[in-house]
């Protein structure tokens, strides 16, 4: 169990039945009356933010997460193949259940997939993918007198990022995958 004095961001707790992850908390203790927890948290599930009041004290069930190490395989009429690393069990997840990490999908890379009671509700991408550029305009020199401009570029996974004037189509680069952004051209 977990009480509201154990709150803190990140914390996860089973509300009304869902995983819910607490982003943000107050403690009150207001001069009349017993104190509270004003708590922010998402629905691991849907996404959605809430605000909610609890008593100072309430305490909550842990939800039954569980991480899965799998690998995507393929993709066949809108569903994503992905097998369990440990009992090679596969598993179809729908275009949904993927939005947020669909930019990142590459075959035979290794994702990490959080299950909520026996079901996959979020995948997660690792923290750097080394991905081709497939179309980008070349880099003309005199472009910038500083060296710092960039220009974009558009991956194998359909996915367009700014990267500076010398990184050229065909190249591999390694993407930041928590925002998006170009870290360094990979030496193929």
């Amino acid at each position: 169990m977990i009480a509201t004095s154990d709150f803190k961001k990140g914390t996860k707790i089973l509300y009304k039945e869902e995983p819910y992850a607490v982003i943000d908390f107050q403690h009150v203790k207001p001069g009349k009356g017993g104190a509270y927890v004003r708590t922010k948290m998402k629905n691991m599930i849907t996404g959605l933010v809430r605000e909610d009041t609890f008593r100072s004290g309430e305490k909550f069930p842990s939800p039954d997460l569980e991480y899965k190490e799998m690998q995507y395989l393929y993709e066949d009429d809108g569903l994503y193949n992905f097998m369990d690393q440990e009992s090679f069990e596969q598993v179809a997840l729908n275009k949904s259940q993927l939005e947020d990490v669909l930019n990142y999908l590459k075959e035979q890379i290794v994702y990490n997939i959080l299950y909520f009671r026996d079901n996959p509700i979020a995948v997660n991408p690792p923290m750097f993918m080394e991905l081709l550029i497939t179309e980008t305009t070349p880099g003309v020199r005199g472009d910038t007198a500083q060296g710092g401009a960039t220009k974009a570029a558009t991956l194998e996974t359909g996915m367009i990022v700014q990267v500076p004037l010398f990184v050229n189509e065909g190249e591999i680069i390694k993407v930041d995958t928590r925002n998006a952004e170009y870290i360094e051209r990979v030496q193929g």
